[in-house]
């Protein structure tokens, strides 16, 4: 693209860097007539949609090959690796073409099985099994290697109705033999415990694939409580028609559209965004996405096969078979589901072409948009929307220059893209561009960042319980996903929100944080909080992504937060004062210009607006500001917001500069697993300079705290690391608030020390953290954090185990 970019002539640049959304017909018509005659274009656009160039297509000659190194793997005994390589050799062997290719897929599902079987993953080798099977019902060994996994699952009498069609279908007597062997072992074993265990052993029951399970965990909805608004700061938003009580599900909703990000092709579901199991399910037709099953992967437009031809079946073992095909823990792998109503998302993209490789998310995600609209048209029996008809706000004149180009451009190429699937339908012309770039613009200012929780262990050896390695779990938030939610999209930003979003899946679900009022408006925040950025930097942030100004009332209002977060401490060694610099002044000036003009302040009863929630501590960092003035807003940098000292600004940020040196060396050093004394020793001091120079209440001390304890936990320090981690949290206490979810992460890696501490506090600690959990995701708390209930278990066993102890003693 930047080729492109470079050979556009400089007044074509201009019309194009000046130009409104009312000018995109012609300066996208211009744009096309300068590139449809050039080489180079065209050279860029069959490089994204001739299947020949590309490297997406199927390829039998690298499926075997993938499968002989697996092989190889496998027989040096390597059977991670092995798994991994035919996995590989399944994205790219053909799956939709003659009984060799046919006959190879089915061989890679086999092999895979195999590995996982060796592996011990005998759910996911079972579900392997019957993928070789619904291709080739008559393969004896994918039968007797599911035979044999669910002998290890102890369920026994499926085990033995597969290993008898096994034995049928088997040609040769060696194997055969082989196979007589492990049944008669299996009755024996039977006849000895006296039972042949349950067919409700057996875990792999469904291969519907975590996409719709977790839609069925979705508690039910009150009636239709939400509505829209329009307000005079914010424009369009959503409001409430009743009262509704914290941590109440106001709304749930799957996206309009949806795309993969990037970096999570290789370790999430295309479809569902959950992480793929070890027994991912590729595409049908290309080799680009992978799926977490066959559900997805039909929902995403593949078609993974149809039931197993009994035709093919001899007479003679006509009877084994049935009984091992209808068997409870069989009935779900194979997954031909006439009933599904949706427009497959991924189908357009199939084939080899190399474009949604290529472009960036929120360019395919536009396609994606595009596609579902023309196949609306098709189907007007579908009951969602056009996307014409969902008044999304777009940004595109607060654009730019440059973005505005590099939107031209890859409209212009989108464009030809789906030009090469659909025909005439979505024609090639500078009216089909233009429209493009507002569904661009849209997704830019609308599109949702679908994120998910991820748990992370560490483990070290604690002093106390000597060799024995402690875990410590801390959270991560990783964005999978990006997706148009066509009634999500109209909520409202605050960097105060008063509603939480969370995925499930790839399902919004909208929850309420705190009592909100019948009328008052539901907001979301977009990324930037207050107690996670100063004011200045979450209007840069939402400025930058989105193209406009926030007047939140976390953004109008004094806070303690904004006034902190990035403060001073007074030079006074007995005041509490804030000292701000010339940005956060300057800021904090203007907030009191979103109140009609209003500069005076006089007391809390006077037009100044502040958070209710946190008077009393604003007032003991900044009491100056409640004073009587004469007119003007009493914040000056360098002089402190309680008693007015003075601070030398200068010195003051040298100082919080070399302290930052030393703290990110200690980062560095967790991070490569190379934690020394001298570094936590340089760190400590640090941690004093920093007390010292900037606010007790600064986010950089929470900052560091939170490192400290995580040193401290590499080295087994448990007692240490409680003591920092509980500094950091009281902290973000006060640059949040007591139950928010920044609290919650941080209170997870708190117990998950405690745990390792042995401490009975952990108790309270697990406590809170199911509160807060709950408030925020409800009933899916213990699905999105399973180490709840781990935590919870593993104390009720170490108090179990303190018993024991006692009671030997």
């Amino acid at each position: 693209m930047e080729e492109l970019k470079r050979v556009i002539p400089i007044t074509l640049k201009r019309m194009i860097f000046e130009s409104t959304h009312e000018d995109l017909s012609s300066t996208c018509s211009s744009l096309l007539d300068f590139l449809l005659p050039l080489p180079l274009f065209h050279d860029v656009v069959q490089g994204l949609t001739n299947p020949e160039m590309a490297v997406c297509h199927k390829n039998t000659k690298a499926a075997l090959d993938f499968k002989q190194k697996g092989n190889d793997c496998f027989s040096s005994g390597d059977y991670a690796k092995a798994l991994t390589l035919y996995s590989q050799g399944l994205r790219f062997a053909p799956m939709e073409a003659d009984d060799a290719d046919k006959s190879l897929v089915t061989v890679l599902y086999a092999n895979r099985a195999s590995s996982l079987h060796k592996m011990g993953l005998l759910v996911e080798c079972i579900r392997d099994c019957g993928r070789a099977l619904l291709l080739t019902p008559s393969y004896a060994k994918a039968w007797y290697r599911r035979g044999m996994a669910k002998a290890s699952m102890a369920n026994y009498e499926e085990a033995v109705c597969d290993l008898n069609v096994a034995l049928d279908m088997e040609l040769s007597l060696c194997r055969k033999a082989q196979i007589k062997c492990e049944i008669d072992t299996i009755l024996d074993h039977c006849r000895r415990t006296k039972g042949t265990g349950s067919p409700g052993d057996s875990s792999s029951e469904r291969n519907v694939g975590s996409y719709s399970n977790s839609i069925s965990m979705i508690d039910e909805l009150r009636p239709k409580v939400l509505h829209c608004v329009s307000t005079t700061t914010k424009g369009r938003g959503m409001a409430s028609l009743i009262n509704i009580a914290k941590a109440s599900l106001v709304h749930t909703e799957e996206p309009y559209a949806a795309i993969i990000l990037k970096h999570c092709r290789e370790t999430h579901c295309h479809f569902c965004f959950n992480e793929l199991p070890a027994d991912i399910v590729p595409c049908s037709s290309c080799s680009i996405p992978s799926y977490c099953s066959q559900h997805c992967q039909v929902q995403a437009g593949g078609q993974f096969g149809s039931s197993p031809n009994n035709a093919l079946i001899p007479e003679n073992i006509s009877k084994n078979f049935e009984m091992a095909e209808t068997s409870p823990s069989n009935s779900g792998y194979i997954v031909a589901d006439a009933n599904i109503n949706c427009i497959p998302e991924h189908k357009h993209e199939c084939g080899g072409v190399h474009w949604p490789v290529v472009l960036p998310s929120e360019i395919v995600l536009a396609g994606r948009v595009l596609v579902k609209s023309i196949e609306q048209r098709r189907h007007s029996s579908l009951t969602s929307k056009p996307i014409e008809s969902l008044d999304l706000f777009h940004n595109y004149a607060q654009m730019t220059p440059e973005n505005k180009l590099e939107l031209h451009i890859y409209s212009i190429v989108l464009t030809h893209c789906l030009q090469r699937y659909y025909g005439s339908i979505f024609p090639l012309t500078g009216t089909s561009a233009s429209q493009v770039v507002i569904l661009i613009s849209q997704i830019k200012v609308n599109s949702m960042a679908i994120v998910h929780m991820k748990s992370v262990e560490e483990y070290s050896s604690s002093k106390q319980s000597g060799p024995q390695l402690s875990r410590v779990t801390n959270v991560e938030q990783v964005r999978v996903g990006l997706a148009i939610y066509s009634v999500g999209s109209l909520f409202n930003h605050s960097c105060q929100p008063n509603i939480h979003a969370y995925f499930l899946s790839r399902s919004l679900s909208i929850r309420s944080t705190e009592f909100v009022a019948a009328g008052q408006p539901l907001e979301l925040s977009y990324g930037p909080q207050i107690g996670q950025m100063t004011l200045m930097d979450r209007h840069q942030s939402l400025e930058d992504q989105y193209a406009f100004k926030c007047k939140c009332s976390g953004c109008s209002e004094l806070n303690l937060s904004d006034l902190v977060v990035n403060a001073f401490r007074c030079v006074q060694p007995n005041c509490f004062g804030a000292v701000l610099d010339i940005c956060l002044s300057k800021h904090e000036k203007q907030k009191v210009s979103y109140v009609q003009g209003v500069s005076t302040i006089c007391s809390f009863e006077c037009n100044l607006p502040v958070d209710k929630l946190k008077i009393e501590d604003i007032n003991n960092v900044a009491h100056v500001l409640f004073q009587q003035t004469s007119g003007t807003l009493r914040i000056h940098p360098g002089y402190c917001l309680n008693c007015g000292s003075q601070r030398d600004l200068e010195s003051s940020h040298a100082t919080v500069k070399q302290a930052r040196i030393y703290v990110k060396r200690l980062r560095d050093a967790i991070d490569s697993k190379q934690v020394s004394i001298n570094a936590l020793s340089d760190v400590l001091r640090s941690l004093d300079l920093l007390r010292s120079t900037i606010h007790s209440y600064n986010k950089e001390i929470a900052e560091a705290e939170d490192i400290i304890a995580e040193a401290f936990c590499s080295l087994g320090e448990f007692q240490a690391a409680i003591d920092h981690c509980k500094a950091s949290i009281e902290i973000l206490e006060k640059l949040y608030t007591a139950n928010h979810i920044v609290i919650g992460n941080e209170l997870v890696k708190l117990a998950s020390i405690q745990l390792s501490m042995g401490e009975s506090t952990v108790v309270e600690t697990i406590d809170r953290l199911e509160k807060i959990f709950s408030m925020h995701y409800g009933p899916h708390a213990t699905s999105i954090f399973p180490y709840l209930q781990t935590l919870k278990g593993e104390y009720a066993n170490s108090l179990r185990s303190s018993t024991l102890l006692l009671e030997c003693n």
